[in-house]
Formats: C-alpha cells, sequence, structure tokens
C-alpha cells in the first residue's frame, strides 16, 4: 500500500521545506508500527527544487484475519480463503488512512512549531495512489475520484486499472491509479485524504462506533459541511449506520452557520461607496448587524433576564455584547463548529479575563436540532439569524430542542424578511441574502410560523422591526419575542405530535 506527496520550491522556500511540515526529517527513513502493520516514510528525493516524502504500508493479512476472528464473516467456509487472499496489503484503504492519521497527525493537525507560516500557506502539492479502490458503476469509477476531489481543488486523474493488460477483452478492474495536483495546505490535503479513501474503498476494517462522527465532524471541518457528495462522503465513511450518518449530517448542516454568523450580511448591511466625504461618513448609518444586537439585548432587558443562552453564537459577536450588559450574570454560547467557538474564545480573550469575569461565560459545543440538557434553566435563549438556515423540515426538531426542552422564559429570534431585499441594490432580484439559506419569509409567512410555534409550547409572540421600517416592505429584519405562559400540558402535547 503506496501513496506520495511531491512538492515544488520557490525562491523564498526550498521544496525540502516539506519535512518541517511532515515532522519527518528527508534524510532519514523512518518505520512506525501500527495496529495493523508496519507503516515506513521515506523521501525519495529531497531537493530546493522537488521534494517527494513517500508512506508505505505493510499489511499483514495473518495478523488482521486474527485480529478480525469472528467479527463479521460468521466463520462461514465460504470466505475462508479469501480472508487471506484479498487487496487488503495494495489497495489504498482505510487501514492506509488510519496509518496517514498516525505517522502525520501533527501536520493533519496544521502544526509547524519551527516553521508556523509555512503551516498555514497553501503548497503547490501532487500526490499519487497507484492502486486506489473505487468500484465501477453509478456511484464508482474514476468520475466518482473526480466528484469527491474537484470539488475540493484538485486537478485528478484518475487512470482505471485493467483486469490484466495482455487481455484487454476482459476490461478494467475496479481500481483506479490517482493523481491529483492543487495549491492547498497540506493539513486540509492529509484531511480530505483521511476522509475520502475509505469512502472510495467502501469498506472500513474496524468496528464504526459512534465517536467515529466526531472524528469526521473534526477532520472534516472547513471542507466537508459544503461538499456536494456530502450525503454519499457520510454514508460510506460511518459504514452505512444510518443513525451515526444522519446525526452526521444533521450537525454538519448546522455546522454550515458559524460560517455565516454577523458576517452574512457584510456586504449589504456595511455597503459604503468607495469614497465618500467626511460629512458622508458622519451620516453613515449604523450597520444592520449592530443594530440587530442592539435590539436584542433591549428585548432582552425588557424580559428582565439575565441567565441568556445564545444558540448559534458563531464566532461570538453578540456574546461579547450581552457581556457588556451589567445585569446579565451568566451567558452560554452554543454552537456545532468547534472552529467557530475557537475564534469566539480568541475574540473574547477568554483566558486573559478576570476570575469573575470568566465566571460569567461559557462556550458549549452542540447542535441546535437535539435536545441537551445543558440549555435548560436560563431565563432567556437567542437564535439570532438562525432559524433561516435550517432546511424547512427539521425546524420542528429545532421547535421541539428550544420551546419544548430547553423552555426558557424568554426567547428571541430574529431572520431576515424576504419583502426588503429589493432594496439592497447589490442583491440581484430573486436571489437570497446569503448562499446557504434555505428559505427567506416574507412578514405574514415568519408571523404565521411565530404564532404557531408559540400556540403549540404555550408562549405568547410579539413582533417588533429592526433597521428602516420601510412603509411599503417593512424592515430589513424581523424579530419576534417569545414569552412563556407557563402551559406545560398544551407543551407536552405538541411535543407528543
Amino acid at each position: 500500500m503506496f501513496l506520495t506527496i511531491s512538492t515544488t520550491g520557490a525562491p523564498e522556500r526550498p521544496a525540502s521545506d516539506l519535512g518541517f511540515l511532515l515532522h519527518k526529517h528527508p534524510g532519514k527513513a523512518q518505520s512506525f508500527p501500527t495496529s495493523h502493520g508496519l507503516a515506513h516514510v521515506f523521501y525519495p528525493e529531497a531537493g530546493d527544487e522537488r521534494c517527494t516524502a513517500a508512506l508505505l504500508l505493510e499489511i499483514d493479512p495473518v495478523g488482521l484475519v486474527r485480529r478480525g476472528r469472528g467479527k463479521g464473516r460468521g466463520g462461514s467456509p465460504d470466505f475462508a480463503l479469501a480472508q487471506y487472499v484479498n487487496d487488503r496489503p495494495y489497495a489504498a484503504s482505510s487501514l492506509l488512512a488510519v496509518a496517514l492519521g498516525a505517522v502525520f497527525k501533527s501536520a493533519m493537525k496544521g502544526r509547524c512549531d519551527q516553521r508556523p507560516e509555512l503551516a498555514a500557506a497553501p503548497l503547490p502539492l501532487t500526490i499519487t495512489v497507484p492502486v486506489l479502490p473505487a468500484k465501477a458503476g453509478q456511484d464508482g469509477g474514476p468520475e466518482l475520484v473526480r466528484r469527491l476531489f474537484e470539488p475540493l481543488g484538485w486537478q485528478v486523474q484518475a487512470e482505471p486499472i485493467p483486469l490484466d493488460p495482455t487481455f484487454p477483452d476482459w476490461g478494467d478492474s475496479r481500481y483506479v491509479s490517482l493523481e491529483l495536483t492543487g495549491t492547498l495546505r497540506l493539513a486540509d490535503a492529509l484531511n480530505q485524504l483521511y476522509v475520502l479513501l475509505p469512502v472510495l474503498d467502501d469498506s472500513k476494517h474496524y468496528w464504526v462506533a459512534p465517536d467515529e462522527v466526531d472524528k469526521l465532524l473534526r477532520v472534516g471541518e472547513g471542507w466537508l459541511a459544503t461538499h456536494p457528495e456530502l450525503a454519499l462522503i457520510t454514508r460510506r465513511y460511518l459504514a452505512r449506520r444510518w443513525s451515526l450518518a444522519r446525526s452526521a449530517m444533521e450537525q454538519l448542516e448546522l455546522a454550515r452557520l458559524a460560517e455565516a454568523d454577523d458576517r452574512e450580511l457584510a456586504e449589504i448591511d456595511n455597503a459604503v461607496p468607495e469614497q465618500e466625504t467626511e460629512q458622508e461618513a458622519e451620516e453613515k448609518p449604523t450597520p444592520l448587524a449592530v443594530q440587530r444586537r442592539a435590539a436584542i439585548v433591549e428585548a432582552l432587558r425588557a424580559a428582565g433576564a439575565t441567565r441568556v443562552v445564545d444558540l448559534g453564537c458563531g464566532e461570538g459577536s453578540l456574546v461579547a455584547a450581552l457581556l457588556k450588559e451589567p445585569r446579565i450574570t451568566e451567558v452560554l454560547g452554543v454552537d456545532v463548529s468547534s472552529r467557530a467557538l475557537g475564534i469566539a474564545a480568541r475574540r473574547l480573550h477568554l483566558d486573559r479575563m478576570s476570575e469573575r469575569q470568566a465566571a460569567r461565560v461559557r462556550l458549549v459545543q452542540g447542535a441546535l436540532t437535539y435536545t441537551d440538557a445543558r440549555l435548560t434553566g436560563y431565563d432567556a435563549a437567542v437564535l439570532a439569524e438562525v432559524i433561516e438556515h435550517v432546511d424547512p423540515p427539521r425546524l420542528p426538531a429545532l421547535e421541539y430542542a428550544v420551546f419544548g426542552a430547553a423552555r426558557p422564559g424568554t426567547v428571541v429570534v430574529t431572520t431576515p424578511n424576504a419583502e426588503y431585499n429589493v432594496r439592497w441594490e447589490s442583491l440581484p432580484a430573486g436571489h437570497v441574502r446569503h448562499p446557504d439559506h434555505r428559505f427567506e419569509w416574507d412578514r405574514t409567512e415568519f408571523r404565521a410560523w411565530a404564532e404557531q410555534v408559540a400556540d403549540g409550547y404555550g408562549y405568547g409572540v410579539a413582533f417588533a422591526p429592526v433597521g428602516p421600517d420601510d412603509p411599503e416592505v417593512g424592515p430589513p429584519t424581523q424579530l419576534a419575542t417569545f414569552t412563556r405562559t407557563d402551559e406545560p400540558q398544551q407543551a407536552q402535547e405538541a411535543a407528543n405530535r
């Protein structure tokens, strides 16, 4: 089982710097034991102009059978020979992915203590996998390989390997020879291989446990949620365990919320002329994102909330605004993206906060379509520009998780007003404000949804505009404040439905 990674040099960076990124010296051949064999790392070439690192994985077929005895085959004599004579030692698979994770662990995390700027920079890369399984058919073959890698920025050469070159009439095997060429961060390239090699092989060599979902979310962060083949990747990576695949899909879809955050309307909310006079600068309106946060804080102040949970907190803009309110004693920020939470922690300077201030805020990872005991007991919850990112069939799950299970005294929801879109000169007709929006409601649609949720879960609801309230099309942002009326039986009936 074999894989090579090559890069070319530049005047300011010799190609042999690849050794720093991989944490493996180009002048040495090194071997590492893995759970199913021995992995060797060596450099066929290591010059200033070009450098190639090779990973060779030696699999012990007999040991592989012994470790897996009694699992999956049931001791059937039909598979007795196939257990020992198969493609596991030769074709790239989940075994090679595990070896990548073990041997290049630091590189996959994007860590390079000696050259941190090198780890952050895209490099010209060429990756070759001489034998890669890709079964033929609608969900296989060279076409599937291209569908998986091309959306990630790779130029793909996937050549079918014939069953026997001397007998071309026999046709092609289920294997391809793969070459990927592109300019990416090395960490991104390794993480993509870690996920997609088992997907193409479509056969995991170990039992897929629930923690594989967390692993997939971690390794796929930044690219998997927006991949056009997300469903196929998730299903195959999790070995067609439908409950796990469904959980991963839920969380990956919600991960896109963090990417939007308050930046989703930046081009619209904060658009200004390229050149403006001093008077125009003074008269420049307050950005809508700032007005939205102010309106949310005012609604919470009016409700008398002291303990608040920000659902879909993203990179922490609203959390920061809430911490400026002396009346608010505790803020819980929840988001599905660990990356967004890391950015929020840095923006809030959590590591430099006083002990008293740090006790007021907590950031946790969680999916909003699942009930979560950590969300109960708060005075108020906020869904700021969140619901429009959720597929309509999943909205009932979010509604129950927030209004039925967490059940805070007050819930503040903001969402775009679709009618106002005609006032944005930079927004083409018929387009939504952000490509990830699953819908954008007009005022009638939002009011109907809010009143239905309020009636179903024992809340009253009031509406308010955010931003300039146009007499024809209304405000750019709609805000609804839900106030619990303490009718638990009604809420339980809604939950049962």
